[in-house]
């Protein structure tokens, strides 16, 4: 109920290639659970923007009253990966030595927004559901922590799919909680949710 609504929510998203991206926004109001209605969009040209500070944009909706206030910052990716299991980081027992003397007991208060960092290696998933018509489905998987989000790629027309991926996350609360959804990859339509498991980072 406000017409001046402050969400204060940071998103991370991640770039791994030199890509000409636009950054999409939507604006919805709800009024209960089953209505809702779009009140405005608009659109941020990455590439435009200067690197390595915050730039403070006032984005007016298109063909709708209002604006947005963001405040946008393009940087070098940093703890954050996906490679294939094959080169999987962390192989490398030199590394692994860096990495358990880098987050010693005497080094804790070096950095104090430093906690840590997650490695996922998401295999496979076995007996999914059969999404499609066909009796297969064409599943990716999601992986989220906090705000950062990660996938795999689809294996199409496969009920036992194999991704084989290892992804790596800077972990900013220790009281987050990893899920992992997998779907099914539906054309131009939302894909179908196929399952959902949820790893409290305390539980690793």
């Amino acid at each position: 109920k406000s017409a001046n609504p402050q969400w204060r929510e940071q998103f991370d998203f991640h770039y791994f290639s030199d890509r000409k991206d636009m950054l999409d926004i939507e604006v919805w109001r709800k009024d209960n659970k089953k209505h809702e209605e779009l009140l405005g969009t608009c659109h941020v040209d990455i590439t435009a923007l200067p690197m390595k500070q915050t730039n403070r944009l006032e984005l007016p909706l298109e063909k709708r009253p209002g604006s947005l206030l963001m405040l946008i910052a393009v940087a070098p990716c940093t703890g954050v990966s996906i490679s294939d299991l094959c080169v999987c980081p962390l192989g490398d027992p030199s590394e692994r030595q860096q990495i358990s003397q880098r987050y010693c007991i005497k080094n804790s208060f070096r950095d104090i927004k430093d906690i840590g960092f997650l490695q996922v290696k998401v295999l496979k998933a076995v007996d999914l559901l059969a999404a499609d018509f066909s009796g297969k489905s064409d599943p990716f998987c999601v992986l989220e922590l906090g705000n950062d989000m990660l996938q795999t790629h689809t294996v199409y027309k496969n009920l036992n799919p194999e991704w084989n991926k290892v992804f790596t996350f800077p972990i900013k609360d220790i009281h987050d909680v990893l899920e992992v959804t997998v779907f099914d990859e539906d054309g131009d339509k939302p894909p179908d949710f196929l399952g959902k498991v949820a790893i409290p980072l305390l539980s690793v």
